[in-house]
């Protein structure tokens, strides 16, 4: 049967909190994703695995009808090191604290259309509907928490990169000859007029 493709693709980890049945008091979620929901989010950040991974989020609604988001990410991820690509373990140990305010509108540039990022540090999210994906703010915050370049201790990048050609003798480099340098001995030589 084909899937519907006009919805938003499901998250890995999906854990949905309905926002009109959740109450004044809030809720809170343990999410400790099954190992097949681990190496689903290990392949779409491009990990090498994910073996430790769990959440603890609450969810609270404010004076204004904002509701704010707040968690910690605990787990381990293996990724290749960026000069090796032999696997680097990273233990992740975060919080994090989101702020959606329903029926709010994106900053739009006029001329572009394209969305405008507020730089205020709390500024909240545009949330629209009832429905709430507590698993893919989770996802979203372990791929910010993941090292973007991670290297295997003690790796340079000298080691990685090709060693220099030594010429006849022993300790001296090799000349390198100019890539134009046939060029410029075809400029040098003296023009026969015919």
């Amino acid at each position: 049967m084909p899937q519907v493709t006009d919805k938003k693709e499901k998250s890995e980890i999906e854990r949905l909190v309905d926002l009109e049945r959740m109450g004044n008091a809030g809720t809170a979620l343990e999410i400790a994703p099954s190992d097949s929901e681990r190496a689903a989010l290990a392949k779409r950040f491009g990990f090498l695995g994910l073996p430790i991974f769990t959440a603890r989020v609450t969810v609270d609604r404010r004076i204004g009808g904002q509701i704010v988001v707040e968690g910690r990410l605990r787990g381990r991820i293996v990724q290749a090191c960026v000069l090796t690509l032999d696997p680097v373990t990273q233990d992740v140990d975060e919080t994090f604290r989101i702020v959606f305010k329903p029926d709010m509108t994106d900053d739009r540039d006029p001329e572009s259309g394209e969305a405008v990022l507020n730089s205020q540090a709390d500024a909240p999210e545009p949330l629209s509907g009832n429905m709430l994906d507590i698993g893919e703010i989770v996802a979203e915050q372990l791929s910010l928490a993941a090292d973007p370049y991670p290297r295997r201790p003690g790796a340079k990048l000298e080691d990685v990169l090709p060693k220099p050609r030594h010429g006849g003798r022993k300790g001296q480099p090799e000349q390198r000859r100019h890539p134009f340098a046939g060029l410029a001995a075809l400029r040098d030589k003296p023009r026969r007029d015919r």
